[in-house]
């Protein structure tokens, strides 16, 4: 029996590439028949629907990945993850305001999401969390780290 699958692939940086790997992780598992895609020009992202059969998955399917960095998975946060993200959010927005620039340049909610789950106690730890390197844990590695023992 056929069934249809829409995706939506943002084109801004922050959703491209989560967007595209839930669309090739679904194009692995499954038969598809039938591709039909939009571009929504106002909106800046591809419609994607797919009419496909699913696959039975293997165990081979399913891959490991080792070496990757640290990045939440899912936006569902417990009631102390909300207040660490709060704070973290609160103080990217008084740091953009200060230095002039975006907020994504200080950090993306994906970045402040997984510092909220993964609570690094230390800046080596800082490392560990995707999009996290040397310069921005310079500039600040000390506040965020700082915040996560106040909240």
């Amino acid at each position: 029996m056929m069934k249809v699958k829409v995706f939506k692939i943002r084109l801004p940086e922050e959703f491209l590439y989560k967007d595209q790997k839930m669309l090739d992780d679904f194009l692995e598992a499954n038969e598809i028949m039938k591709v039909e895609t939009a571009f929504v020009s106002e909106e800046r992202y591809w419609s994607v629907i797919l009419y496909f059969e699913e696959l039975r998955l293997t165990k081979s399917t399913v891959k490991e990945t080792k070496g990757v960095k640290y990045s939440a998975e899912n936006d569902f946060l417990n009631t102390d993850e909300e207040k660490i993200l709060d704070a973290l959010k609160l103080w990217r927005s008084e740091k953009a305001r200060e230095q002039n620039l975006p907020t994504y340049f200080i950090a993306s909610n994906k970045e402040l999401i997984s510092v909220a789950k993964y609570r690094p106690a230390r800046k080596e730890e800082l490392l560990e969390i995707k999009g996290f390197g040397k310069h921005k844990i310079e500039n600040y590695g000390e506040e965020i780290l700082e915040i996560l023992e106040n909240v």
